[in-house]
């Protein structure tokens, strides 16, 4: 029943994790978090638990996570409130650069079951970069021709921060010539423009200065300074001009450093130095001059900084063409960066579990996420797993995969598995990436102690000594660990009068088996029982083997004689004619040995005889017949002793007296032998007077050595103690002595030994009986009876 509960439980669990997986894929929700950026570690972002409507101990029990694409824990969850903290200040600029709005993507972890939930924390900026220009002294060579109105660029403060914290407005210093005009750029960054008010007159006025004054949106605004000196040059009426007012171009990402990607071309109608073009990067980043250079002769454009794709896709270039007079043209420069396949697949594990268990299929192994930083086809990958492993790998959300068990493992056939996850992209060349991982399979409680054989032949010798080691069982179990670690008990007998606890034991650890006590073959030639061997896992798996024990006979039985009986009475005299012939049967002596086989085998010989050769015995059946004719010349009475031995290693033997009279005929009566009753009956005389006066003596004795240490304790006890012994009533102490009701006595009785003595008295208290009250009143008057009896003695009963 409870194995039945727990696959179901299983069950349901796995059915969960399918029904939230495909709740995921169906439609993963996103939740958004904000932050500021510059915020110190640990602080506040948001509560995953009361957003998601989720109770703060499901978070902890289904072991929720934060994890992120790029490796980097930016992120900590606190699984005890369900708050999610910062793990590190942020740097806006350095995540995002001008990227705005800068959004990172994180994705939350449950496990059990597993689940993936999205998050986007935005990362504000903060006004905490100031407008800096690249070049703190600005200089413009103003023809003094130029009309009214006349436009001319100035280099553009840059600001690391973005949105209303980037560059808001220039200012420059009061004077009578110009003022500022914000215009802007391809890539919508404000540059200032310089506005003609008023005419330039070189003979008046040849140069001037100002203040150039960048001012972004924060609060309190930050600003940014640079000296503009312009320069009033004589007349050059003529500007350079473009052959393309807009030129793209496409390079790929892996372009060799120094490689031409562009010529731009500008010509001028004004001759002299009017005519000669100066071609420069105008209102260009950091980036695309540490990226790019133009010949400011020929106009070629070089590259001088690797291209990455992944980091920027396309740059904006401004080329402004100036002659020398200080008039200008400009064109606009777009190089779109072409992918290619530079960067191979990445894995990212998540979690791990190994050892996995053997006999549960569908078990989540690992939780991994894979990606390609490439685009298009370079940035399509495929995951994999060799065929003939029993695991399948299934897709989740964003490319997140899971390891799983596709079958029932077994740990006995293979304890451990190397798997390599490989992921290709489909760029070309290809990339792809392996990830190795050891997945060890631990040990379920599968199989059951195995015997080296099903039954098993023991052979013991009787009359063995205890505890003797007879022999052992063993049993092998597949499993490991305590899985694998046999205990071997005696099972009941199926016998139930064989007293198998009293017969053998065996060792619990290594199957030894002992005879607890002496065999008989006479009384027990065999026995079997069973024995098991169980396991300690959880639950335990047991087997069991017969055992046979053969009790192997030992020659410990001497032959024992049947007849003639040897028990010590009147012997039985054999009657035989003195004209029997050679051969006559005079008797036959019957023995019998308790053992078996080659030591139960008896043979019979005439080991006295009162006149050798008249008589003799015949070895295999015990007859007694006469070798010769017997004469008058032998004696009437015969004694014959015969030695009966058995076949054993090493030999016993038994003795029979045998008495032969011969007669005349059978017509003599018989007596027995005057002199063997008188000496018995004078024998047993003897013994019982001698076993009277030991027993006098021994009680003499006794009775003076009780009445010696009585004496002595009583006078010991009359210094050290007050008072006389007294009787307890109720239940009667241990130190008593019970005396059922047997014999005479048809009540229990209690005796209390005790020897005490006052300062007057010395008295003796010798088995003094302890009645209960009742008793004691019905027997008062015999007491008093018997008072005088007791005094007259000087003990107290």
């Amino acid at each position: 029943m409870e194995n039945g509960g727990t696959r179901t439980q299983q069950i349901r669990q796995v059915l969960l994790l399918f029904v939230l997986l495909g709740m995921s894929q169906a439609g993963s929700e996103t939740w958004s978090f904000s932050v500021a950026e510059e915020m110190q570690s640990g602080s506040f972002v948001g509560n995953l638990a009361k957003d998601l409507g989720l109770k703060v101990r499901e978070l902890s029990s289904r072991g929720a996570r934060v994890v992120s694409n790029d490796k980097k824990q930016r992120l900590q969850l606190d699984i005890n409130t369900g708050d999610v903290l910062l793990s590190e200040t942020l740097d806006r600029e350095e995540l995002c650069g001008s990227i705005e709005p800068c959004v990172l993507h994180f994705q939350v972890l449950m496990q059990n079951p597993t689940q993936f939930l999205q998050i986007e924390l935005q990362v504000r900026d903060i006004n905490d970069h100031s407008p800096i220009f690249l070049e703190k002294q600005m200089l413009l060579e103003i023809p003094e021709n130029s009309p009214v109105g006349a436009v001319f660029l100035l280099e553009s403060a840059k600001d690391l921060d973005v949105g209303i914290n980037a560059v808001k407005s220039y200012t420059i210093s009061p004077n009578s010539h110009f003022h500022i005009k914000m215009r802007v750029n391809p890539d919508n960054r404000k540059y200032p423009e310089l506005v003609l008010d008023k005419a330039l007159d070189y003979e008046e006025l040849p140069e001037l200065s100002f203040i150039l004054t960048a001012l972004d949106g924060g609060s309190p605004p930050r600003s940014g300074t640079a000296l503009v000196r312009v320069v009033v040059v004589d007349i050059n009426d003529n500007s350079p001009e473009f052959e393309q007012a807009f030129y793209e171009v496409k390079i790929p990402e892996n372009s060799i450093l120094g490689s031409l990607i562009l010529t731009v071309s500008a010509w001028d109608l004004d001759s002299g130095t009017n005519g000669e073009i100066c071609y420069t990067l105008s209102h260009a980043s950091e980036d695309i001059r540490k990226t790019f250079e133009i010949n400011q002769k020929s106009g070629d454009i070089t590259l001088t900084a690797p291209l990455d794709f992944e980091t920027i896709e396309s740059y904006s270039i401004i080329i402004q063409a100036t002659d020398g007079g200080g008039l200008f043209g400009k064109s606009t420069v777009r190089i779109q960066v072409i992918d290619v396949n530079d960067n191979a697949p990445e894995i990212t594990v998540s979690s791990i579990t190994s050892p996995i268990p053997e006999n549960t299929p569908e078990t989540v192994v690992m939780v991994f996420s894979i990606q390609d930083i490439d685009s298009g086809d370079n940035g399509r990958i495929v995951c994999s797993i060799p065929e003939d492993l029993p695991f399948v790998l299934k897709s989740s959300v964003e490319n997140y995969y899971t390891l799983e068990t596709e079958r029932p493992l077994d740990r006995e056939s293979t304890a451990e598995y190397n798997i390599t996850i490989t992921v290709t992209d489909l760029g070309i060349p290809r990339l792809k990436t392996e990830h190795n991982t050891t997945v060890l399979v631990s040990d379920v409680n599968d199989n059951a102690p195995t015997f080296t054989q099903t039954s098993y032949t023991l052979f013991v010798s009787e009359n063995n000594s205890p505890a003797l080691h007879i022999g052992s069982v063993s049993a092998t179990d597949r499993d490991s660990g305590t899985n694998a670690q046999v205990n071997y008990s005696l099972l009941p007998p199926q016998d139930p009068h064989l007293p198998l606890a009293s017969l053998v034991s065996i060792n619990a650890d290594n199957g030894h088996l002992f005879a607890l006590r002496s065999l008989d073959y006479e009384a027990l030639q065999a026995f079997e029982f069973r024995v098991g061997a169980t396991d300690r896992g959880s639950p335990a798996l047991s087997s069991e083997a017969l055992v046979r024990v053969l009790v192997l006979d030992a020659n410990d039985n001497s032959p024992f004689v049947l007849y003639p009986l040897q028990n010590g009475s009147a012997p039985c005299t054999e009657l035989v004619p003195r004209a029997a012939e050679p051969g006559y049967l005079v008797t036959k002596v019957v023995a019998v040995d308790g053992d078996s086989g080659q030591n139960a085998w008896l043979s019979y010989q005439l080991l006295k005889a009162t006149e050798p050769g008249l008589f003799c015995v015949w070895a295999h059946n015990g007859e007694v017949r006469t070798a010769r004719l017997l004469s008058e010349r032998d004696a009437a009475k015969h004694r014959l002793v015969v030695l009966v031995k058995d076949n054993g290693e090493p030999p016993r033997s038994a003795t029979a007296t045998l008495h032969v009279l011969l007669v005349d005929g059978f017509s003599q009566p018989y007596l027995p032998l005057p002199e063997a009753a008188p000496a018995q009956a004078q024998a047993d005389s003897l013994t019982v007077y001698l076993v009277v006066a030991l027993a006098s003596v021994s009680s003499l004795f006794l009775f003076s050595v009780l009445l010696f240490v009585a004496v002595r304790l009583c006078r010991r006890s009359r210094a050290a103690s007050v008072g006389r012994c007294s009787v307890p009533k109720g239940p009667f102490p241990g130190h008593l002595v019970d005396v059922s009701g047997t014999g005479t006595l048809s009540q229990s009785y209690q005796y209390e030994v005790c020897l005490t003595g006052g300062s007057k008295t010395n008295e003796f208290k010798f088995l003094k009986p302890v009645i209960p009250n009742i008793q004691a009143k019905g027997l008062g008057k015999n007491s008093e009876e018997n008072s005088t009896f007791q005094n007259s003695f000087g003990f107290n009963f």
